[in-house]
């Protein structure tokens, strides 16, 4: 009788892909690649996103903490306290992060948010990456931009999201801060969210690009 197991065959293991449809992939990838490496002087390029929907959780019993030959041990239950959206921005040159909380995940917030980089980040040309999300081209959003000259939007292709460089971050923090915690309400959620960005400025490093643009449309279309 043949087994997966004498061929080498491993048919549990299930990998995913998404193709991009966008008719401006090329355009798209292009400008992106462009950005990360070549900065301008008096240039900032910054990765923005949101990550929306952040529960502070609560364990139902505290944590079991770590012993010799035994594992940290936590319950797998807990309780919802709320919630709250994270937006930021990731300075690409330095590894430096802005981010601010907000309640709610709309075109206002995010107008609050590019009135603080208005604010945090003076008399520079501005080039902020950002994905597809409606809230991004909100009819508002696009008076505010004609009004503030020295912003500049460059958006990611439809369904390319890890072309955002931001997302590396965000899994960084839900794996050293969120996702290890333990919240009774929001603000104490916000606090911690608030206190790791600081940690993480004070020690910033960029993180490196290594792909062309040449690379990434030769693996999208085969």
């Amino acid at each position: 009788m043949l087994s997966a197991k004498g061929y080498a065959l491993k048919p549990h293991r299930v990998e995913t892909f998404k193709f991009s449809w966008d008719p401006q992939l090329k355009e798209k990838v292009v400008d992106i690649v462009w950005l990360y490496p070549n900065l301008p002087e008096q240039t900032l390029v910054l990765v923005v996103d949101e990550k929306s929907q952040i529960h502070a959780l609560s364990r139902t019993q505290p944590l079991l903490q770590l012993r010799p030959g035994q594992a940290e041990r936590r319950t797998h239950d807990y309780k919802r306290n709320g919630t709250t959206t994270l937006f930021a921005a990731l300075n690409i040159a330095t590894g430096e992060v802005i981010g601010e909380c907000h309640h709610r995940h709309r075109h206002q917030e995010f107008l609050k948010f590019l009135k603080q980089l208005n604010k945090e980040v003076p008399d520079k040309e501005l080039h902020l990456i950002l994905d597809n999300y409606g809230t991004h081209k909100q009819e508002k959003v696009h008076k505010w931009l004609n009004r503030h000259k020295r912003f500049h939007f460059h958006f990611t292709p439809t369904g390319a999201s890890w072309m955002n460089m931001v997302e590396i971050w965000f899994g960084i923090l839900t794996n050293q801060a969120i996702r290890p915690g333990s919240f009774d309400s929001v603000a104490q959620l916000i606090r911690e969210i608030k206190a790791f960005l600081s940690r993480w400025n004070e020690g910033a490093k960029p993180f490196v690009w290594t792909k062309t643009a040449e690379q990434i449309l030769a693996k999208a279309v085969n």
